[in-house]
């Protein structure tokens, strides 16, 4: 796509707006930034650096001075402002859409409710273990927190992009094509956008192989049901080849699944033994949900060609994530874990079920229409309190009343300081919000930076 010479507006002043605005100036548009809110103060040097206009504190009708828009994945479709666009005729398209045309890299596109953030940490370290064999970089980005736009000119042919992608990236995606895309999973979550129908937030993931050809891979949770569905039934003919993976249908030809406690993979056409559970599941990675990122992970490594030595490297070395399910500390015999990437209901349930009894559960935050019946027989039977905060703080209460003792508190502050006095040793002291962050945080990382600061000073007194 050429565009140099095109009047393009970017909604939107965070990471990827900021990151696609650069991108697009540096490629010869004029590009003018809107943003509803305050651009940050560094951001706003580097526009200006760069030679591009923008507003802040509102959106005015110079945004629809363009030939197409790029609009931030936080912004919604009922946006007045894309609903006016759209009535205006001017195209709307997502930062990964920009990004994957000036990227020559091989791209593999992960999507998926949960485990998308550890299976592409995963395989950007597998594809870095095999890249130093074989010089080329493997680069991780997208809903990670690098914005795709940031990297993708960086990258040769040889190198390998590994792009975490949420619903709402995908959702403004027209040719972008993986040649490797990856869905972990689909569970309830943001629901609140797609109007309470899950049906309306799978599609939005399955956009991610609207693209691919015969020359590609998708792979995919043979143990999910939507997705089995989806690729299984036998009504649609797809022109890629589906590589499933899983623990409860042994054995997946062609696929990768769990045999015992190995992971084996059938995918290239000869069974392979590649690693044993016990060489890479560790204090910050454990849990079935991580057997599903590591069995994901080796598939697309797999399809990408890379060596089995490599895999099980990497695999080895791997510690986890940050945010999720991470150790802390232990305070007195109690443990500590962030959990703060659990963002949503099904998230939570796989840290419940990771850690031993009994658990003392600090939740809360923006409620994107959770239902917790789903987690209540979980939860009567591990935990012994809920700390409950934000704003969903009086819906939990109500949700969990007679199951277990609720107390209610204002700040992250409190919520550590009321763990601690309720806890024992031997327990767990478990900050897994089930949330979304924005109701007092400015995301996730935000806020679990703030548990291990609390949990850091109680440490020290």
């Amino acid at each position: 796509m050429v565009v140099s010479g095109k009047k393009v507006t970017v909604l939107g002043a965070g990471k990827s707006g900021t990151a696609a605005a650069l991108l697009l100036r540096s490629e010869g548009a004029h590009v003018f930034l809107s943003e509803l809110g305050v651009i940050d103060a560094c951001d706003a040097s580097r526009l200006q650096e760069a030679g591009i206009d923008f507003e802040q504190g509102g959106h005015s009708n110079r945004v629809y001075d363009a030939d197409f828009s790029v609009v931030s994945p936080g912004i919604p479709p009922s946006a007045p402002v894309v609903r006016n666009m759209q009535e205006r005729g001017i195209g709307l398209c997502s930062e990964i859409e920009v990004a994957s045309l000036f990227c020559r890299a091989r791209i593999v596109g992960i999507t998926g409710t949960d485990g998308k953030t550890t299976t592409t940490t995963l395989l950007h370290r597998i594809g870095e273990t095999d890249g130093r064999l074989n010089g080329y970089r493997t680069f991780a980005a997208g809903n990670i927190g690098v914005p795709f736009s940031s990297v993708a000119k960086e990258m040769d042919e040889a190198d390998i992009a590994v792009v975490e992608l949420s619903s709402y990236q995908l959702e403004r995606c027209y040719t972008f094509r993986p040649e490797v895309s990856l869905i972990t999973n689909v569970t309830p979550d943001h629901l609140d956008r797609y109007g309470g129908d899950i049906s309306r937030y799978a599609e939005a993931k399955f956009r991610i192989h609207a693209n691919q050809t015969k020359d590609d891979t998708l792979i995919y949770n043979a143990d999910d049901p939507i997705l089995s569905a989806h690729f299984e039934s036998g009504s649609t003919k797809f022109p890629f080849r589906l590589v499933p993976f899983g623990i409860d249908r042994v054995p997946l030809i062609p696929g990768v699944f769990l045999e015992g406690d190995a992971i084996v993979s059938t995918a290239s056409g000869q069974r392979e033994h590649i690693i044993g559970t016990s060489e890479f599941l560790k204090n910050s990675f454990r849990g079935k949900h991580n057997i599903y990122n590591a069995l994901a992970s080796v598939a697309a490594a797999k399809a990408l060609g890379i060596g089995n030595p490599s895999i099980a490297e990497a695999l080895s070395m791997f510690q986890g994530v940050e945010h999720r399910q991470e150790f802390v500390a232990l305070i007195d015999g109690v443990g500590w874990v962030n959990d703060s990437k659990a963002t949503n209901l099904n998230a939570m349930r796989q840290a419940l079920e990771s850690l031993p009894d009994t658990i003392v559960l600090i939740a809360g935050g923006r409620d994107k229409g959770n239902d917790y019946s789903t987690v209540v027989d979980l939860v009567r039977r591990k935990v012994s309190m809920i700390v409950a905060i934000g704003e969903s703080r009086e819906k939990i209460s109500e949700a969990f009343r007679g199951i277990v003792e609720v107390k209610k508190v204002s700040t992250l502050e409190e919520a550590v300081s009321v763990s601690r006095d309720v806890s024992a040793a031997g327990q767990s002291v478990l900050f897994s919000p089930g949330c979304a962050s924005f109701d007092m945080f400015e995301n996730f990382e935000d806020r679990g930076r703030q548990f291990k600061q609390c949990v850091q000073h109680l440490q020290s007194c």
